[in-house]
């Protein structure tokens, strides 16, 4: 595991209990709409997904409610403590690296990810293994944070420099780092995988038709394409 991975888990381990309520209140309530939007990019074909990054269960739980067949994979076992008590046995639930799934080539039908790439050392190779457990004609979605840009770049940055990291103080118990962290992390991540890079990367992983949706201001990002 490299280090950028270990330091995402040791990060968010803690946070299981409280991250669903706290992450959306950190998001100014954005966090559950975009989750919902990014489900609803999948066809209702009633087909198994791989939810990777699946954290807590949210995404799989906006999937099962959808009529899908569902796989929830995280590296992080107190996440995924909390995801199986809200699944409650209706989706298989697997601990194990989105950078080296444990699964035979095209065997879901449809995957979504979840605010991953900002914590793998090569975003290229994990969506082309992401990628390789997707069917011809599946469909592969993510979202993740945005950078907004005109007018709202400078709110953004008073928020993520001052609000966030203040909020997180005030919470404690491990989001004190996580609010100091976030808004350094995905400004870095943008400025080394700007929109255009990333669509080469997903096109170089064998996904084709990408289309882009920028949420609240471009505050989050939802892509999605189809498996060539």
């Amino acid at each position: 595991m490299s280090a950028r991975t270990a330091h995402a888990r040791d990060l968010f381990a803690p946070l299981g209990p409280t991250y669903d309520r706290v992450g959306a209140a950190l998001s100014l309530g954005q966090d559950p709409r975009w989750r919902r939007f990014l489900v609803s990019r999948l066809p209702r074909d009633g087909g198994h997904v791989l939810d990777v990054a699946a954290g807590t269960g949210l995404v799989s739980a906006e999937l099962l409610r959808r009529g899908f067949r569902v796989t929830a994979l995280d590296q992080s076992p107190e996440m995924l403590a909390v995801a199986r008590a809200r699944l409650g046995g209706r989706a298989e639930v697997v601990e194990a690296s989105a950078e080296s799934l444990p699964f035979e080539d095209a065997h879901f039908d449809h995957l979504t990810v979840t605010y991953l790439f900002r914590y793998v050392d090569d975003p290229g190779a994990t969506l082309a293994e992401l990628a390789r457990v997707v069917r011809p004609g599946g469909l592969v979605a993510s979202l993740e944070f945005g950078v907004p840009g005109g007018l709202a770049r400078p709110l953004w940055d008073l928020y993520v420099g001052v609000g966030l990291p203040l909020a997180g103080r005030v919470l404690g118990r491990g989001w004190d780092e996580v609010g100091s962290f976030l808004g350094g992390s995905i400004r870095d991540f943008w400025e080394r995988y700007p929109l255009e890079r990333q669509l080469a990367l997903w096109r170089d992983a064998g996904v084709d038709g990408i289309e882009v949706r920028r949420l609240s201001l471009g505050g989050g990002v939802v892509l999605w394409g189809l498996r060539t």
